[in-house]
């Protein structure tokens, strides 16, 4: 049977990578649930088409075990991450990052994905392909040049335009 994913939406969300991951686990049977990472369902893409996620991050935290794999989707929200990291859903994106990481559960993401997960302290070791802008903000994990790279239960893609890289393992992942 396949994994169950939550994905992470931010808002506003890359939604040429989000679409890349919901139309790939549709088309190959593996569940998935859409948390937009705000304090409401309604967020955006970068180009302003409006989304309706599934639910909120805040009814993810200590649902964690309902879940096999994480996704975070990046977007235009990652660069002013600094200047709301204090708000509710920030810190709930956070706790739930950590607590998929501490559980082992697949880590999947794109972008400043890798970041985002470093910044929890779950990638001791890792190697992690990042956007090359985010590549100094790894501390613990090993930021490659990848486009992709796939390191235990690491799924990490430099940008939307390499997800297509790393796409076939991770979906022979998911499907066991």
């Amino acid at each position: 049977m396949a994994k169950k994913v939550a994905v992470l939406a931010v808002n506003p969300v890359n939604g040429f990578g989000l679409f890349q991951y919901l139309e790939s686990f549709f088309e190959n049977g593996i569940p998935y649930k859409v948390f937009a990472v705000s304090d409401t369902r309604e967020i955006k893409t970068n180009s302003g088409i409006t989304l309706f996620a599934d639910d909120v991050i805040a009814n993810l935290k200590g649902h964690e075990d309902e879940f096999d794999a994480l996704v975070f989707a990046c977007g235009d929200a990652v660069p002013v991450f600094k200047d709301n990291a204090g708000k509710a859903y920030n810190v709930d994106l956070m706790e739930v990052i950590k607590a998929f990481g501490e559980k082992g559960k697949l880590m999947i993401g794109h972008c400043a994905a890798a970041m985002m997960f470093n910044f929890t302290g779950i990638t001791a070791g890792k190697r992690l392909a990042v956007h090359p802008l985010a590549k100094p903000a790894i501390q613990t994990g090993q930021a490659t040049d990848g486009k992709s790279e796939i390191d235990g239960n690491f799924y990490t893609a430099q940008d939307e335009n390499t997800l297509w890289t790393m796409m076939p393992q991770l979906i022979e992942a998911l499907k066991k």
